[in-house]
């Protein structure tokens, strides 16, 4: 399915689609009207028994009612074969029981019960369906897009197209990815990346669909529409995660025929050996096994809601249980670990010249270029400082020159200065790109840069560790003084340095053959043969790019690393939640089965098999639940 498709099919259907909503609504109308008809029915019996077959007419009606859905669903169970086809074919088989047994009231309580309980059990579930499905909403917005005259039309979000722009005001929402050109702001990114805290943003700033603005007014040129924006992809994959079917299910779905031939056994031994249809039909009823069904996808679809408001994209449920089971990291570096920009970081101006001379004259001549080191320098250039380089020339590898005020100017290497008949001194050791500045014939001084850590990384990296990933791979194509001064502020031992990304795809291969489960994080551009060949790969998709969302098992919509932790204690979570819901369905049905294969329930077995079976139906989604109360909040 499409993100556009997805999104739509939100918009549309709401929770349920429109076939769904009409299917609910016959089945309860039917339910509601064969209850009716029981009540009628036993009032019948205890006021007036002398029109007891009047009373037995009105039951068999009942009973009809909620058979005709019932023997339907069985049918189309047959058809389509699932887990959940197990259920309607057992109820299916105790109706007709109860119908060729002559026991009316049993075959009309039956699926009463049952659809009742169905019924519930789907509510319930949309409750986390909701927590994904409500991201939909955000793309439910109204915008101002500015037309050539300047005059300013309110227009539905769908009708964006890439180009146009359009006007933010405070606490209007993002109708559509885009760049901003004028204003600043803070935004509110909470649904898209899990940020709790505001994000500013200013002139070049991408701003993703479903940011809310909160003061300021902003003007974006659209970038992405529809199903194209980050927030579309996101939905679109969630979807597709949610439809996703668990580990657990694929595993027992492979036993469902035999389980169905069990249970018919055991019904059958148990007529024989007791002689009576009531406790055959509570067998029937007993072993349909809706909780053991449910155990594992109402928890995943927990786990993915909880996932999707920390700002993580799970692409399916089987990734998280994975990522569970990991006990090592391969990182990349650049991008990942790093910021994935050159940043200056030192300065080393001639005697007589200062520093803030140095860093401006660098900046001015930074914006002729669009080297890395440019980029870095031409941001700090003070604001309304506008001055133009002239007659700029830039040499490949060695740097820029130009005119500036009637003086020439230069950035670049020491070979540039030699080449310029500028003196220039050694320039001083850095791990890094060193690169000196000249004004005429006189040389400036010395810049140093680096791409510095990201601020959380150190901490996101020991937090890994206490979770039990004490073995850390740092990989990266950079140098070895800089892959090594990266690790030692991450704190990892083990790196290895100037790697292609098919040696990264190498790396964790070894890993695996070790018999470890690596989980590989990198930032899906060069990382993305690494990323498929870990156990489980996690992208930082913060800008939400495609090599990013096609490559990883799971995307970080923030690049806050912490969230690794967030992960991999969330999946841990749901693991055990998994596992402690088929116990407790597994374990509730085979205690229901010997209790009517006794025939200890009595003589209405069946209906009291029916109660006890949607009691541990509705145990396994309270527990499920209860994972939806996970909450990391980041300081």
């Amino acid at each position: 399915m499409s993100a556009a498709h997805a999104i739509d099919d939100i918009h549309d259907g709401g929770l349920l689609t429109h076939s769904e909503e009409r299917s609910l609504r016959w089945r309860l109308t039917m339910a509601l009207t064969a209850a009716c008809c029981l009540i009628l029915s036993t009032g019948l019996r205890w006021l007036a028994p002398s029109q007891s077959d009047v009373a037995e007419l009105v039951a068999g009606v009942a009973a009809l009612l909620v058979a005709v859905p019932a023997l339907r669903a069985a049918w189309w169970s047959l058809r389509h074969p699932d887990l959940h086809g197990i259920t309607d074919q057992l109820i299916a088989l105790a109706v007709i029981a109860a119908w060729a047994a002559g026991d009316l009231v049993t075959a009309a309580l039956l699926p009463l019960v049952m659809t009742i309980g169905h019924v519930l059990e789907e509510r319930s579930l949309l409750g986390s369906q909701e927590a994904i499905r409500a991201l939909g909403k955000l793309t439910r917005t109204r915008a101002r897009r500015t037309l050539d005259s300047g005059a300013i039309e309110e227009v539905d979000g769908a009708a964006l197209r890439v180009g146009d722009m359009v006007e933010l005001r405070a606490g209007d929402v993002a109708p559509a990815d885009g760049i901003v050109v004028a204003g600043a702001s803070s935004l509110d990114t909470a649904s898209i990346s899990g940020e709790s805290a505001p994000r500013e943003v200013s002139i070049g700033s991408e701003v993703h669909n479903g940011s809310i603005n909160h003061d300021g007014v902003l003007k974006l040129r659209v970038t992405r529409v529809g199903g194209q924006t980050a927030l579309g992809r996101v939905v679109s994959l969630l979807r597709e995660a949610e439809q996703a079917k668990p580990a657990v299910t694929r595993v027992l779905e492979q036993y469902s025929e035999r389980y169905l031939a069990l249970v018919l056994l055991v019904a059958a031994g148990t007529w024989f050996v007791t002689s009576s249809a009531t406790a055959m039909l509570a067998v029937l009823v007993a072993s349909c096994p809706c909780a053991l069904v449910l155990a594992a996808p109402a928890t995943s679809i927990a786990a993915i809601a909880v996932a999707s408001r920390h700002g993580v994209l799970v692409k399916g449920a089987a990734f998280l249980e994975s990522l569970a089971t990991v006990n090592s990291l391969v990182v990349d570096k650049t991008g990942t670990m790093t910021v994935g920009e050159l940043r200056l970081t030192g300065a080393a101006p001639r005697e007589g010249v200062s520093r803030d001379d140095l860093i401006r004259v660098a900046a001015r001549i930074a914006g002729a270029s669009g080297h890395p080191v440019s980029r870095a320098l031409a941001s700090l250039l003070p604001a309304g400082d506008f001055a133009k380089i002239a007659d700029a020339r830039e040499t490949k590898g060695f740097g820029v020159v130009g005119v500036l005020d009637g003086e020439r100017v230069a950035l670049g290497r020491g070979e540039l200065f030699r080449e310029l008949g500028v003196a220039a001194p050694d320039a001083p050791e850095h791990d890094g790109p060193v690169a000196g500045v000249s004004r005429g014939e006189e040389f400036l001084g010395w810049l140093m840069f680096a791409d510095e850590p990201r601020k959380e990384a150190a901490e996101a990296m020991a937090d890994l560790r206490a979770l039990g990933l004490d073995r850390q791979l740092l990989l990266t194509g950079d140098r070895w003084p800089v892959a090594r001064a990266v690790a030692r502020t991450l704190g990892v031992s083990n790196v290895q340095a100037e790697v292609l990304p098919a040696d990264k795809m190498r790396f964790v291969q070894d890993e695996i053959a070790r018999g470890l489960r690596p989980l590989v994080v990198g930032d899906g551009v060069n990382d993305a043969l690494a990323l498929k060949a870990g156990a489980v790969g996690i992208a930082m998709g913060a800008q939400g790019t495609d090599v990013a969302l096609a490559s990883a098992d799971i995307v970080l919509m923030t690049n806050d690393l912490r969230r690794l932790g967030t992960c991999v204690r969330l999946s841990r979570k749901c693991r055990s939640t998994i596992h402690a819901n088929v116990a407790m369905g597994l374990g509730w049905t085979l205690v229901i089965i010997a209790l009517a294969a006794t025939n200890t329930l009595g003589a209405s077995g069946a209906v009291v098999a029916a109660l006890l079976h949607n009691f541990s139906t509705f145990l396994v989604m309270a527990n499920a639940g209860r994972l939806l109360k996970f909450q990391e909040t980041l300081a």
